[in-house]
């Protein structure tokens, strides 16, 4: 799948899900009375319970408000938390404040859990997004294959305490089985998971940087120039040391590897 492709589904695969309303989209099993010409049909019951088809206009206003939802989708349900926390806490372990500004991070960490994500979009794609777009399933359908590629790299990534803590905090079943475990208590508990893996990396990524700021400080109590702020020579000697190691390459390999 090219860039261009990935980057299509991905847009769809998340528009499918946080569609909350599913049945507002699906095909009726009457026939639409309307004129062809008309543009715009009303949605209405006939006497035998059968929905009539829906207007295009109410499709686009639907479609345009659940685009309002694919950034929460974003933040929730990908590895997006656990990229840009962690990006966030190399840039102040090395104590710089505005850089790289936080334009750059948020973009590298879409593109970073773009990356992450390109199996399940995958997935998801062929499985629910271009059998729909094809008529071959209803939304309902779509809907149900297209979450479970989703559910399943959510926990892999959720620990298993988080998940049992949402669902006593809820007073619900214990569930048994992957079809079982609802997203209200999945994508909490995936979260706080996140959460907890981005700070033990960050705890990882700080320790070296702390070290030069301990010798940092000593060596300018030893000579006696206490007045000298530490940072004013750590910093550098911060930048300096990420460089030669090549941080950037090797803390994105890292990163990426949690995610296997």
């Amino acid at each position: 799948m090219n860039p261009r492709q990935l980057l299509r589904g991905l847009g769809a695969a998340l528009l499918l899900l946080v569609v909350l309303v599913p049945m507002a989209f699906a095909a009726t099993a009457a026939p639409d009375t309307g004129s062809l010409s008309d543009p715009i049909r009303i949605v209405t019951t006939n006497p035998l319970g059968n929905k009539a088809e829906m207007s295009s206009a109410l499709r686009i206003f639907l479609l345009i408000t659940a685009l309002s939802l694919i950034p929460a989708a974003l933040i929730c349900m990908t590895s997006f938390v656990r990229i840009v926390v962690v990006l966030s806490m190399v840039r102040h372990a090395i104590g710089l404040q505005d850089s790289p500004p936080n334009m750059v991070i948020m973009s590298l960490s879409l593109f970073l859990t773009l990356f992450a994500m390109s199996p399940v979009v995958t997935q998801i794609n062929e499985s629910a997004v271009a059998p729909y777009q094809a008529g071959k399933l209803s939304l309902d359908q779509a809907v149900d294959f297209g979450k479970k590629p989703l559910k399943e790299f959510m926990v892999r990534q959720t620990r298993e305490s988080d998940l049992s803590l949402m669902v006593e905090l809820a007073n619900a079943p214990a569930p048994q089985s992957l079809d079982e475990i609802s997203l209200v208590h999945l994508i909490p508990a995936f979260m706080l998971s996140e959460l907890r893996t981005a700070f033990q990396i960050g705890f990882v990524i700080f320790l070296p940087f702390l070290l030069i700021d301990i010798v940092v400080s000593s060596v300018l109590m030893s000579l006696g120039m206490m007045m000298v702020p530490p940072a004013t020579i750590a910093i550098p000697l911060k930048i300096l040391l990420f460089v030669l190691i090549d941080g950037w390459h090797l803390l994105i390999r890292s990163l990426m590897s949690t995610f296997v």
